[in-house]
């Protein structure tokens, strides 16, 4: 009988444990490979926030691009910038310390996994509001200018972070609700499915919300690239007019480019969550998902914007001759 109530008690104590206190697991890499691995991500997080904000900066300050496609474009390196700024220099930091050290405020945590799930919603939805300027701007081309205002262009982009902010909250909410027992995260940075993963109560809301979430977007993303492209194949195919096949395919081969990017780094994590063998590279993909498409985003439309193009390659002229100074 006392050894029935001391296991009991023990059992509350782990139900009602709660610590502010968590430890991440981080990357397992060798002793050779860290380094490499620590500057591929270092100097891939400054090409990321030097880009992204000079090209954020080049948009506001440059009338010529004071353009539905530009403002609407703006968003991405933005959502690039925050989603990286919080996650990456924690992650850098957690490689050069031992992993007894690697200790994280569960409020930092939250707040890094709000981050990171912001970060991926977000890019969904920037995406298919800029899908619809590009429909609108090849398939009805006359009314553009009168469809496309600045008040559209604002309820665009409130439309993407606020939905954005209400499904992540939602997300999250379901998961702060909960007693914690463990203090171990799993992931070399904290997400949703890394914090209720520290609970012993029943996550089976967590699960179907999750999973609801990911189909929904997922569903509504991709639906959303299909019929805009169709209807603009369509429009190019019926058309005989070179100019405007010409820039039909140039606006949306960058798009489009952007877009597979996103959804097949996307696509990657969820077939390795299948796969728990191979952990170590699912949370290498995680990381990749981050900084891939940071570091692309500004080079593919600089591509296609002359003005985005210059202001880059002096980006580069200045990176080369600053060591020599």
């Amino acid at each position: 009988m006392p050894f029935i109530c001391v296991s009991f008690f023990r059992l509350m104590e782990n139900y009602t444990f709660n610590s502010f206190a968590l430890q991440l697991e981080g990357l397992k890499v060798t002793e050779r490979s860290m380094y490499p691995l620590f500057f591929f991500f270092f100097f891939s997080y400054l090409f990321i926030m030097l880009f992204n904000i000079g090209i954020v900066i080049l948009i506001f300050i440059d009338k010529n691009l004071h353009q539905p496609m530009y403002l609407l474009f703006c968003n991405l390196p933005f959502n690039d910038i925050l989603g990286n700024s919080i996650m990456v220099p924690r992650l850098l930091m957690d490689m050069l310390r031992p992993p007894s050290e690697r200790i994280i405020s569960y409020t930092e945590c939250v707040v890094q996994a709000f981050s990171t799930h912001m970060f991926g919603t977000t890019s969904h939805t920037v995406l298919i509001i800029m899908a619809i300027d590009r429909y609108v701007a090849i398939c009805n081309p006359l009314r553009y200018a009168a469809i496309m205002t600045n008040k559209m262009v604002i309820k665009l982009t409130v439309s993407s972070w606020g939905v954005a902010l209400v499904l992540v909250g939602i997300l999250l909410g379901l998961t702060i609700r909960l007693n914690r027992c463990r203090t171990m995260i799993t992931n070399p940075f904290c997400d949703n499915a890394s914090l209720f993963k520290l609970s012993c109560e029943s996550v089976f809301i967590n699960n179907v919300y999750g999973l609801t979430f990911t189909v929904v977007l997922f569903t509504v993303s991709i639906g959303c690239m299909v019929i805009t492209y169709s209807k603009i194949t369509v429009v190019c195919l019926m058309n005989k007019s070179k100019s405007l096949n010409s820039k039909a395919l140039k606006t949306c081969s960058t798009h489009l480019s952007v877009y597979l990017i996103m959804i097949l780094s996307g696509f990657l994590i969820i077939v390795l969550h299948r796969f728990p063998q191979y952990s170590d590279y699912r949370k290498l993909a995680a990381i990749l998902f981050h900084i891939i498409p940071g570091s692309l985003n500004p080079v593919i439309y600089g591509v296609q914007s002359k003005e985005i193009r210059t202001f880059l390659s002096q980006m580069f002229q200045y990176k080369r001759v600053l060591p020599l100074l």
